[in-house]
């Protein structure tokens, strides 16, 4: 380690203010842009997939840029032990409205399940609804509007996936236990071992959703059991692929020799999501594949 590397360990005498940024306006332009070109792609507007498709460019980019200016700051030791905090306190929050956001979707199972389906199989609203409605889950639809279909259960695919995620976490704790220790070979081969279970975990939910959509006809129409089932299982594929990115780009700073023992903060919160996205699943393996 070099001795300019570790000097950015000792707290800089202030708090350090970066200078004017464009990032966050660039940002938003590109959020816009996205949501725009969604509204229209929706609505078979031909030009909306292209907006769509140009504003991820952009956001790609402008993350890039700003991310790669944060990493400078840090490396350059212009980061006090209060920014760390500040650091920690945001990404704190910001995994608080993840799970925010998840709940939301696991209440929507919930609730569908266990108060509207009782509900509507009472038999004094199936006399006014529809009389020959069954309050089973999943379900059909009155009338059967619904195109017959097969629920997804747990075995075996759901399961080896949770044994990939589980795995995972396994393996990135000791990643992070190495470095502490400042073992630095064994601290990225445990990572490595880590991101290769995470883009493996997406590969076998890609085969999953190919089989569910051939094989059971089992699509986003298919009823609430079909949309929740894509919605749930979609976002968590997408948060998966998400950690496994941020985790590769944190393998390819140790690479570089950022980080030591007691200043790895970087490290520190792409594993705080990793175990939250694995705690996500466990829910999903158990509330979507078996109850």
């Amino acid at each position: 380690m070099s001795a300019s590397h570790s000097s950015h360990v000792k707290e800089a005498p202030y708090y350090y203010v970066p200078a004017d940024s464009s990032h966050p306006v660039t940002a938003s332009i590109s959020l816009l842009v996205v949501m725009l070109g969604a509204s229209a792609w929706v609505n078979s507007i031909e030009a909306g997939k292209w907006a769509v498709f140009a504003g991820l460019l952009g956001l790609f980019v402008v993350l890039y840029k700003w991310f790669g200016d944060a990493i400078r700051e840090s490396e350059s030791g212009l980061n006090s032990k209060r920014i760390d905090a500040s650091y920690r306190w945001s990404m704190s929050w910001f995994i608080f409205s993840e799970v925010m956001f998840f709940a939301a979707f696991f209440g929507a199972l919930w609730y569908t399940r266990v108060v509207t389906m009782p509900w509507l199989g009472d038999l004094d609203h199936k006399q006014l609804l529809w009389p020959d409605f069954n309050a089973v889950w999943p379900n059909l639809g009155p009338a059967g509007v619904v195109e017959a279909f097969e629920t997804m259960g747990p075995f075996w695919l759901p399961t080896i996936n949770t044994a990939l995620l589980l795995a995972s976490g396994v393996t990135l704790t000791i990643s992070h236990h190495a470095l502490r220790e400042n073992h630095r070979g064994k601290s990225m081969f445990w990572l490595f071992a880590t991101i290769v279970l995470g883009f493996i975990f997406v590969g076998c939910q890609a085969y999953e959703y190919i089989y569910a959509y051939s094989s059971l006809n089992l699509r986003f129409d298919s009823g609430a059991y079909g949309s929740l089932f894509y919605m749930l299982t979609g976002f968590h594929g997408f948060h998966v692929l998400l950690g496994a990115t941020m985790l590769t780009v944190i393998l390819i700073r140790m690479l570089k020799g950022h980080f030591t023992a007691d200043h790895h903060f970087g490290f520190e919160g792409a594993a705080w999501y990793w175990h939250f996205v694995d705690v996500v699943w466990l829910g999903l393996y158990l509330f979507v594949y078996w109850f």
